[in-house]
């Protein structure tokens, strides 16, 4: 019985099929595991490597797990039901199969042991971005592309009898002629074989699946190349993304695109610096409220990445340097209470004035302009130190109306 490949969808007309999943326990005691008898069939439908839902299962259940490519058996140790793996590779799936963008499973992954990076890319929508490498599976993937790990006893032995009957058809087959009295007709006449075709089909569907397979050939081959591009190129292809988003009217709910396209390029550290180029202007500050989930994506809890943002911002004071140049201040505490900036970020940029974006004439306006605001973070991080200890000290000593405690009450209340 086959069952829906992304199961949360319930059209019975769904194209993308598998399996379903079918394990059987054997052995007893500390040697039982549960082997699924259908691997193969279930990783084909889904264009992975067999190794990897098993691997995935192992992770999830903390097993160990066994693959014996040679007779097709997947084995994970101990006593596990099918319906509970069914369900668990509904994760694997979520997490390694569908697009993020369309939900379709025409996706494939893309491996650069070199730079630990894995890739995915969608042959339905085109998306292309970068998988989270946070799960234990992908330290597994790193080491077993899909390239090497793909396939299974019962297909080699397929392509192996294509092999021998293609050399026999050729005459370099080694015998059996030799073995006849008698010359025959060749077999290959009778009409009950499949014929193949050998002319190529001329039909536009044909043509048009054929340079499906070629952009979809491209489009994997760019995913790995730009990767060993130099760094100005990448950011270069980062600008250029974020420029044809921003010109085509789609950036607003492009955020997630953004980021996957910045990490695909491994320049998610200097995006900030690119968005703040093509995002800001003379009117940054109502550009900050609107942009805020596309900077949020790349500046929370990263603190290299606000260190760009700071540069791309003395950038945008230095191109409107007549508005902007005294609302330095306020801009800096809007950047802060949309939480882009983290106060020991800012503490650190002001503390040395660099030429690094700006002369060093305007980088000290900057940071002259910048200076009460500091002043005034600074100052409220001491108070807010301050209030802190003072309340933890009116916790200790703090009494009642009726003079006594709440800290003497409760223990008054234990001891009664």
């Amino acid at each position: 019985m086959s069952v829906n490949v992304n199961r949360s969808v319930s059209d019975q007309f769904y194209r993308y099929k598998m399996p379903r999943l079918i394990a059987k326990v054997e052995g007893k005691g500390n040697g039982i595991k549960t082997v699924i008898v259908n691997m193969v069939d279930v990783a084909k439908a889904l264009n992975r490597p067999p190794t990897y839902p098993t691997k995935f299962f192992g992770c999830e259940l903390g097993a160990q797990t066994q693959f014996d490519t040679k007779n097709d058996r997947y084995i994970v140790n101990g006593s596990h039901e099918a319906n509970k793996l069914q369900d668990m590779l509904d994760g694997f799936i979520r997490k390694f199969v569908l697009c993020p963008e369309c939900d379709n499973p025409e996706t494939d992954l893309h491996v650069n042991p070199k730079k630990q990076t894995i890739g995915n890319s969608c042959k339905a929508c085109g998306y292309r971005g970068m998988l989270d490498t946070r799960h234990k599976l992908c330290t597994f993937i790193l080491k077993n592309p899909p390239g090497e790990s793909f396939g299974s006893a019962s297909v080699k032995k397929e392509k192996e009898k294509k092999n021998r009957k293609k050399d026999k058809e050729n005459g370099s087959g080694s015998g059996e002629a030799g073995n006849h009295d008698n010359i025959d007709a060749p077999e290959a006449v009778d009409g009950d074989d499949d014929d193949e075709d050998w002319a190529e089909e001329t039909t536009e569907e044909a043509q048009r699946r054929r340079m499906e397979e070629i952009s979809d050939h491209a489009k994997n081959l760019t995913l790995s190349e730009d990767l060993e591009k130099p760094l100005e190129e990448r950011v270069n292809l980062f600008y250029n993304f974020v420029k044809h988003k921003k010109e085509s009217g789609t950036i607003d709910g492009a955020d997630k695109e953004i980021l996957a396209e910045a990490e695909r390029l491994d320049v998610k550290a200097m995006g900030p610096l690119i968005l703040s180029e093509l995002l800001f202007n003379e009117n940054i500050r109502d550009q900050i409220k609107k942009y805020k989930r596309h900077f949020l994506r790349f500046c929370h809890n990263n603190k290299k990445a606000q260190k760009y943002l700071l540069g791309g911002f003395e950038c945008v004071v230095k191109l409107h340097q007549v508005q902007l140049l005294s609302r330095v201040p306020i801009i800096l505490k809007d950047l802060y209470d949309a939480d882009l900036l983290e106060e020991d970020v800012i503490f650190a940029w002001a503390e040395k004035v660099s030429k690094k974006y700006v002369s060093k004439e305007l980088a000290k306006e900057i940071h002259a302009k910048a200076a009460p605001f500091v002043k005034w973070l600074k100052e409220a991080e001491e108070e807010s130190e301050g209030s802190e200890e003072e309340e933890e000290e009116d916790d200790e000593n703090v009494e009642v109306t009726d003079g006594l405690a709440s800290s003497t009450r409760a223990r008054s209340l234990y001891f009664i």
